[in-house]
């Protein structure tokens, strides 16, 4: 049985012929272009598209937060908007915390 550990060292020991430094600059470029279209580019495209969401909202827009309250705009002010959750209930929240700008009258039918 000692045989084959001998020979599972030894091949283990010696480098494979063919690798070359080149090769392994080419697969970490290969890898990281992968991540940016995958990971990097839709993230960046998400928030983009969220700071536009942000920057167009307007008094009467109906919104939900990321904490799902759902209601209408009433102030816009430079980091909080004032939104009307019920009747005569108002809440300030960040402008960040908007998740989604809903249609109008959707808040009226649910």
């Amino acid at each position: 049985m000692s045989f084959f550990i001998a020979d599972a060292s030894a091949q283990a020991a010696g480098a494979a012929p063919g690798d070359s430094p080149m090769s392994f600059m080419i697969m970490m470029l290969v890898m990281f272009g992968v991540m940016y279209f995958v990971a990097i580019r839709p993230q960046m495209k998400r928030a983009k598209e969220h700071r536009s969401m942000i920057e167009a909202l307007a008094k009467g827009d109906e919104i939900v937060t990321s904490g799902g309250i759902g209601g209408r705009v009433l102030d816009i002010g430079d980091a909080f908007i004032t939104v009307e959750i019920a009747a005569n209930t108002q809440i300030k929240v960040q402008r960040h915390a908007v998740a989604a700008v809903l249609p109008k009258g959707t808040l009226k039918s649910s």
